[in-house]
């Protein structure tokens, strides 16, 4: 398991994960109080295929469900991601 934490702030925040002593991270900013735009995936060469990036991505869903808000995903990594999980559709915005 993954473990993700998340760093929010007023303006934006991000989610990342360390594995094997590697960073990766995705950020976000608020498009208002009911929209996050993610800009920005970034997975280390390291973590490659271990499913980093996909389990950031679902911790921002999971918790879009959670707080009621919705995501705009123009991070190509992000969206790609949401259009394979067609269960992870009813969060975007």
């Amino acid at each position: 398991m993954i473990e993700i934490t998340r760093e929010d702030g007023p303006s934006g925040g991000r989610y990342f994960a360390i594995v094997n002593s590697y960073e990766a991270e995705m950020t976000y900013s608020r498009a208002g109080t009911s929209r996050i735009i993610i800009d920005y995936t970034g997975v280390p060469r390291e973590l490659g295929g271990l499913g980093v990036g996909k389990a950031l991505v679902y911790r921002a869903v999971e918790d879009a469900r959670k707080e009621g808000f919705k995501i705009i995903p123009l991070c190509t990594f992000a969206k790609a991601q949401i259009e394979k999980n067609k269960d992870w559709q009813d969060v975007l915005a």
